[in-house]
């Protein structure tokens, strides 16, 4: 089981998945900074997240997927 799933045997999901939402909007996808943003949410207090102080932390650059990209790699897929 991956650290994040975890993370599901202490907190709820809906939890779990509005601290990962937040995380990937801040762009720092970690198990600690998602955790820290967990704690936070549930605690109901703000997140002290200055994420220079985290150079190691992985950053997430997700975009939407369009459908004729989508649609791209469906036809490579069939030849």
């Amino acid at each position: 089981m991956c650290r994040l799933g975890r993370l599901l045997e202490t907190f709820g999901l809906n939890d779990l998945h509005g601290a990962i939402k937040d995380a990937l909007r801040l762009r720092a996808v970690g198990f600690d900074v998602v955790k820290h943003l967990l704690l936070c949410r549930i605690e109901r207090r703000p997140p002290k997240l200055d994420l220079t102080s985290y150079p190691y932390l992985p950053r997430a650059n997700v975009e939407a997927t369009s459908a004729a990209s989508y649609m791209a790699l469906m036809t490579e897929a069939a030849e």
